[in-house]
């Protein structure tokens, strides 16, 4: 025993971790308690998410939960700001690592395409579904879904070295957008992902054809940061 004391004091370097504080703890709690509803979302959809299947999917007891979110309606109001912020990182992520080479519309269609293969698009439709007849929760996403949206103009806009023509760019991906999630939402149907991808490839011909002449003479190239104009 004084042998372990004593090699214990010869290691000054070797420490605990300080010990995270109550708010540090509470705001852990809460992430894994939106994190789980955002997976219940994805899995059970918006009827099939309740308090219970949450604080199951976090890992807590009822109560735990209850201390933080006192019912669904507080879960997922919270959620939704907590997913469109996760929605955002994933934006800046995979649209940050893209690069155009040879074909630049090509390899933005692409690049969103992939985006929105992402089970965060998911929760977020089943957000915007149940919006339709919950004028609450419609008001909630109405609140952040733009920030979502502006992120993909943005990383869109960084490529585009002539400001001037910048608009006629984020018009295109509102259109590609607006396009490939209908795709997407008709596809939950019957899923089917290969045949949903070759619809959108169909639909992105027909997309670059429609923007024929606007586009046609952009300068579009690989550049680093972030750029462009906030739209919604």
């Amino acid at each position: 025993m004084l042998v372990c004391k004593i090699i214990g004091m010869a290691r000054p370097g070797v420490s605990k971790p300080p010990r995270r504080t109550q708010e540090q703890r509470s705001n852990r709690m809460r992430a894994r308690l939106l994190d789980a509803t955002i997976d219940c979302l994805v899995e059970y959809g918006y009827a099939g998410t309740t308090a219970a299947r949450v604080a199951e999917r976090a890992g807590v007891t009822r109560g735990a939960q209850v201390h933080h979110f006192g019912s669904k309606t507080d879960l997922v109001t919270a959620a939704i700001s907590h997913l469109a912020q996760r929605r955002t990182e994933a934006v800046i992520r995979e649209l940050g690592r893209l690069r155009v080479g040879e074909d630049p519309l090509g390899a933005m269609l692409e690049g969103m395409w992939e985006l929105h293969q992402d089970p965060l698009f998911i929760a977020a439709v089943e957000l915007w579904v149940a919006g339709r007849t919950d004028p609450a929760l419609a008001a909630e996403v109405r609140k952040v879904e733009p920030f979502v949206n502006n992120a993909v103009l943005l990383a869109v806009s960084r490529l585009v070295p002539d400001e001037m023509r910048r608009k006629d760019v984020r018009d295109f991906t509102y259109t590609a957008m607006d396009t490939l999630r209908g795709i997407l939402v008709s596809n939950f149907v019957s899923a089917d992902a290969e045949r949903a991808h070759r619809r959108w490839r169909r639909a992105s011909q027909q997309l670059r054809s429609a923007a024929g002449s606007t586009l046609s003479d952009i300068d579009i190239t690989d550049r680093d940061g972030w750029a462009g104009e906030m739209d919604d």
